[in-house]
């Protein structure tokens, strides 16, 4: 009996329908029901669970031990049904997983902490190649021994390097040559909080022997009283420290200068600095100083003024200098904040505008600077002490004099890095 449809047999399938010419070939599979014959064009056969039917085989129980899945009769094409389909055969390009956030949340992590790694490095270099390291401690001769913590001696100088006719005129700095110094400061850190000390410029001190920064030259000291920036003008830093240390007997570890240019460029790299005037308000021709009183924010040119003003302030110096302090615990205070220190579009030129400026001692180094400006930020904070140098009157030239009594007590309690309890003018 042949099996086959009509006009379909074993030798003969009609004229339009080739014997096919072995397994390369393969008829394509349908979806669903196959369409009605045409022009006795045979129905596809079926590959379900009577696979020899319309072949004369026998069925696959009896060969294969079971039948062929029915997604291969209905068109499911394998590795390529989505999630659910028949047959089991998903995860094909339509069937996404879940994504794996554990491994995302690993790999973000690793790229942020090498990029912020980077970063810091870069930062580093960038800013230890920025510092001027033009002061040589080597030099100063007879030096105190060292004590507990760290002792900065702040410089703010009145050099006009770097500035235009113009900038002077608007600073109010005049045109004078050198360099002298307006405000001196002690800062002292170490395990019982940052201790600020105000070194009035007036303050009457005694020239000892010394050895010339350029000359190398060994000076004899002869007794000679003068006021303690004297020191600074005639040989400039070194002269300073040397002078500093043997009128107190405290060793000093590092040395910070600025000048006016640098001073007004970092208040304006924050945007100013905000700072209360006293009752009354403050008004000085010299240092350009017209501020009513209340609350406000500085900018560079106003900033400088107001810690140069001495002329109309009842305490002329000595009320200057706890000006001085006020305004750098602010502006330390206003810059060591996430806005600033995690931005780099303000971190950057902020510090651009001191480091260009800055001159230390060569061998401070960038935690040192960091020691300090953090130091600043803990007297504003509450976290030690600001103060002016014990003054007990005037020295017969007219000068400033220490209370030689309470200077031995405070520099004591700084060598051996004790909470100060001495107080100050």
């Amino acid at each position: 009996m042949n099996d086959w449809p009509e006009g379909w047999s074993g030798n003969n399938r009609g004229g339009d329908y080739a014997q096919p010419d072995g397994p390369r070939v393969m008829r394509q599979v349908r979806r669903g029901p196959s369409a009605p014959p045409q022009g006795g064009v045979p129905q596809q056969p079926s590959y379900g669970d009577s696979y020899g039917d319309g072949y004369g085989n026998s069925g696959p129980d009896q060969q294969y031990g079971g039948g062929y899945n029915s997604d291969y009769n209905t068109g499911q094409v394998y590795g390529v049904g989505g999630a659910g389909g028949s047959g089991g055969h998903g995860g094909g390009r339509g069937d996404r997983g879940a994504p794996n956030w554990g491994r995302r949340i690993k790999l973000t992590a690793i790229t942020v902490t090498v990029v912020l790694l980077a970063t810091t490095i870069g930062t580093y270099f960038w800013a230890d190649s920025k510092l001027n390291r033009e002061v040589d401690l080597s030099k100063v001769i007879e030096r105190p021994d060292e004590g507990e913590g760290t002792n900065y001696l702040i410089v703010g100088s009145d050099s006009r390097a770097g500035l235009s006719d113009e900038q002077k005129k608007e600073l109010h700095t005049g045109s004078a040559d050198g360099k002298r110094t307006d405000s001196m400061m002690i800062l002292h850190t170490g395990s019982n909080g940052p201790t600020l000390i105000s070194l009035p410029r007036d303050s009457n001190v005694e020239i000892p022997s010394f050895v010339g920064s350029e000359s190398g030259k060994t000076y004899k000291g002869t007794g000679r009283q003068v006021k303690l920036n004297a020191a600074y003008a005639e040989d400039g830093p070194e002269l300073l420290v040397r002078t500093v240390e043997a009128n107190t007997g405290l060793r000093i570890d590092h040395y910070v200068e600025i000048g006016f240019a640098g001073f007004a460029n970092i208040v304006d790299a924050v945007g100013g600095v905000e700072i209360e005037i006293p009752k009354g308000g403050m008004k000085d021709t010299k240092s350009g100083a017209d501020f009513e009183a209340g609350k406000q924010t500085l900018n560079g040119e106003q900033a400088l003024a107001f810690v140069r003003t001495r002329y109309a302030l009842a305490g002329s110096d000595l009320d200057r200098t706890k000006n001085q302090q006020k305004f750098l615990a602010a502006l330390a205070s206003q810059t060591a904040t996430p806005s600033t220190v995690l931005n780099p579009f303000k971190l950057y030129p902020t510090m651009s505008a001191g480091l260009d400026t800055l001159i230390v001692d060569k061998d401070m180094s960038l935690f040192d600077l960091a020691d300090m400006f953090w130091a600043m930020k803990g007297v504003t904070g509450g976290d030690g002490k600001s103060m002016n140098m014990p003054i007990s009157g005037n020295s017969a030239n007219g000068n400033l004099q220490w209370d030689t009594a309470k200077v031995k007590q405070l520099v004591e309690q700084l060598k051996n890095d004790e909470t100060v309890t001495v107080s100050g003018n």
